[in-house]
């Protein structure tokens, strides 16, 4: 089975990848990389969960699972990227540190410029089953290494001189150009599938169930990562979000470059698109229903006590 997308197709998703990324970094400032400086421990245990234990969870996961080397591989690629932009909107939705979480963003995006294709080689490796589409590909992984530069770092740079030149439009733009951009992918995704939704139905039934467990797993590494550390309560809800929120867009990217062939890897990035933002909303909530009730008590025994 083929994944029908075309050279067009793909354009336009670079596109929408890269702005993107410059939406979420017009309110980046140099005191948010100093902030990880000064205070590293909760964005150095969330980059810890996200580019060293998920990628080899997943790796060992699929391998002793014996999923699928096509599925296994995408997964393995999904867990390779760096955390997704909404992670932001998610946790200042679930009461989290936005500001752990936005340096984490910037911090990891920059990061998956050389850990992305490191990871997904090197996964994609030592795991038996994947490794012969590796090899019969001959993945090149300085020609993914641009592809990030080019839809992540580049647009970084750009959008915080842009933010840092016009401030006022910086403020005003932002939250916008999250919203529309995240329509627009959902929409980019939903007609993907709408276009290949036979070969969709031919392997829901394994895709669906993957992707949800991988999920997870991410959501679940960050959240014990953070925890046993230590951390703050706002921070560790940051971290579980950062690691569970996956870039899936940048694997989609990456698969139509260069696996355009490998309809399970792409059906796996792309219901990863549409799964964690459904998971991500959820936890959001409860944590906000949490937080909500916490407060509530508290201000309740404050007028008893008074």
């Amino acid at each position: 089975m083929e994944v029908h997308f075309g050279s067009e197709n793909l354009l336009i998703l670079n596109v929408i990848l890269a702005f993107m990324m410059f939406g979420v970094s017009l309110s980046l400032t140099g005191d948010d990389f100093r902030r990880v400086v000064q205070r590293p421990d909760a964005p150095i245990v969330g980059l810890l969960a996200q580019f060293v234990l998920l990628p080899a969870a997943t790796c060992l996961t699929t391998w002793w699972f014996e999923v699928d080397a096509e599925l296994a591989l995408g997964m393995i690629l999904v867990a390779s990227c760096p955390g997704g932009s909404f992670s932001n909107i998610m946790t200042w939705l679930g009461r989290g540190n936005v500001a752990v979480s936005v340096s984490m963003t910037a911090v990891s995006s920059l990061a998956a410029m050389v850990m992305t294709p490191f990871n997904f080689s090197l996964y994609g490796w030592i795991n038996p089953h994947t490794r012969p589409i590796l090899t019969d590909i001959q993945l090149d992984s300085l020609e993914i290494l641009m592809l990030v530069v080019l839809v992540l770092g580049l647009p970084l740079v750009i959008g915080m001189a842009v933010g840092k030149a016009f401030p006022a439009f910086a403020r005003g733009a932002q939250k916008p150009m999250r919203y529309i951009t995240l329509l627009v992918l959902l929409l980019f995704v939903g007609v993907a599938f709408g276009n290949n939704v036979d070969v969709f139905l031919a392997t829901a039934d394994r895709i669906v169930g993957l992707v949800v467990l991988q999920n997870l797993l991410a959501l679940g590494l960050g959240a014990f990562a953070a925890g046993f550390t230590g951390l703050p309560r706002a921070d560790r809800r940051a971290i579980t979000m950062e690691v569970g929120i996956q870039n899936s867009g940048l694997g989609l990217a990456i698969l139509f470059t260069f696996f355009p062939d490998e309809s399970g890897m792409i059906l796996i990035a792309a219901f990863w698109g549409v799964w964690h933002l459904v998971s991500g909303l959820v936890l959001a909530g409860i944590w906000s229903r949490q937080t909500a009730r916490g407060e509530a008590g508290a201000r309740q025994t404050e007028g008893e006590s008074s």
